[in-house]
């Protein structure tokens, strides 16, 4: 049995350099942008328009076509 709990995406928000991800669980991950060219080279208005897929196990940017996992953002992947 897996008692491992599922991380889901509750907030985005970014920095210039980072993209950082609150967790429902409260913990926060934070990425560099540079991992991910199309968020790097996106403007402001693109960047906030996202959508959470799921119950938040992935996010999904509609005007650069461009999905990330929490999971692997938890793992590390880019």
């Amino acid at each position: 049995m897996n008692t491992q709990a599922r991380a889901s995406a509750q907030e985005i928000r970014f920095t210039d350099d980072e993209l950082i991800v609150s967790l429902v669980d409260g913990r926060t991950i934070s990425v560099p942008l540079v991992w991910f060219p199309r968020l790097a080279g996106a403007s402001k208005e693109q960047l906030a328009n996202y959508e959470l897929l799921g119950d938040g196990d992935g996010i999904h940017w509609p005007d650069l076509d461009e999905d990330l996992s929490v999971a692997g953002l938890l793992r590390g992947s880019h």
